[in-house]
């Protein structure tokens, strides 16, 4: 593998996808957890998608076919259909193995003619306005309307439960930066807000309102640790706890089971990720701006906050659309001396 330790491309540099695979791999070693499975699972597809074309893990990079985005992407199209959430997921890790191929002069063509050549084939969409889950806030009622368990475990399995539906009410926190929590971040429950590492590796800030903090304050205490992290684990067979607790740390597959299992019962389809959609649905129909909803949410750009919620923007521009129109009879005035309104 003509690559140095540090994955700078030597001048002849030469490696075969599974080597590609297993540098690009390393590269995310920064990326959360679920990332890093999400894209390993991509790179499976690309490599069953390869297959059908004869084309083995052990082909060099540099002679993978010229059309590996836009063939790929069809490829899933006929597989999984365009309106399944798997065909823009794998799509994504690809294009993200692709720029890293780019990025370090092992790849086919330039990223910018295999980006080209996918938009030729790739339907134009427009994004779908997410459903908002209207049982979100009965979630968070049935949950704490439960009675709590005597045993310790358990009673602290159900406090920590409550907190978790709580702070992702509250800040609209994804499920990996809940993860990722530690009690300083929240001071043991006393802060009124937090500086978090988001996607992306971007700071912001969320905050708490007093049942959240309430919430926080008494899971902890129940605790009666020092361990680091906010959210830990009160099963039986999580092991030794590790520096600080480490060990412990609640995994973002029990968050989501968590979700699921309290939406189903209440009638609910909800992810963690439908409390974003809820808490920006909250705050646009009672008057915040985009601009304020893109800081709260942690998005990078206004453009991908109108670009989810458009459908509220539409409606705000009819409101002023319909405040300040004057049909021409009032526009003309009854008498020529007198001044037309404006």
């Amino acid at each position: 593998m003509a690559l140095s330790r540090d994955l700078q491309p030597m001048p002849d540099a030469a490696v075969s996808l599974a080597e590609a695979r297993t540098l690009f791999l390393g590269s995310l070693a920064g990326r959360a957890e679920r990332t890093q499975r999400t894209y390993a699972t991509a790179l499976d597809r690309l490599a069953d998608f390869l297959a059908e074309r004869s084309i083995g893990q052990d082909t060099l990079t540099r002679t993978l076919p010229r059309d590996l985005l836009e063939g790929f992407y069809l490829w899933c199209v006929r597989r999984f259909g365009t309106s399944s959430r798997s065909t823009p997921t794998y799509l994504a890790g690809v294009r993200a193995f692709c720029r890293f191929l780019d990025r370090h002069q092992l790849a086919p063509e330039s990223y910018a003619r295999l980006q080209a050549g996918l938009e030729q084939v790739q339907a134009r969409q427009q994004y779908r306005t997410p459903r908002v889950d209207d049982q979100i806030p009965a979630m968070l009622v049935h949950i704490e309307s439960q009675p709590l368990p005597l045993e310790r475990d358990a009673l602290l399995t159900a406090l920590r439960d409550r907190t978790i539906l709580r702070v992702l009410y509250t800040t609209a926190i994804r499920r990996d930066e809940a993860v990722r929590l530690n009690r300083e971040d929240v001071a043991d429950g006393r802060a009124t807000q937090a500086l978090i590492t988001g996607k992306g590796g971007r700071e912001r800030v969320i905050f708490f309102d007093g049942a959240t903090s309430t919430a926080i304050r008494r899971y902890l205490e129940a605790r009666a640790d020092r361990h680091r992290p906010l959210f830990l684990r009160h099963d039986v067979g999580r092991g030794a706890p590790g520096l600080r607790g480490e060990h412990w740390r609640l995994s973002g597959d029990t968050i989501y089971s968590l979700v699921k299992r309290v939406g189903a019962a209440v009638g609910s389809q909800a992810t963690p990720h439908s409390f974003r959609h809820d808490r920006a649905s909250l705050l646009l129909n009672r008057g915040a701006d985009l601009s304020e909803v893109q800081d709260i949410l942690g998005h990078a750009s206004p453009e991908t906050t109108k670009r989810i919620y458009a459908h509220y923007e539409t409606s705000r521009l009819r409101e002023a659309f319909d405040r300040y129109t004057l049909p021409p009879e009032q526009r003309v005035p009854a008498d020529p001396d007198e001044t037309p309104p404006t």
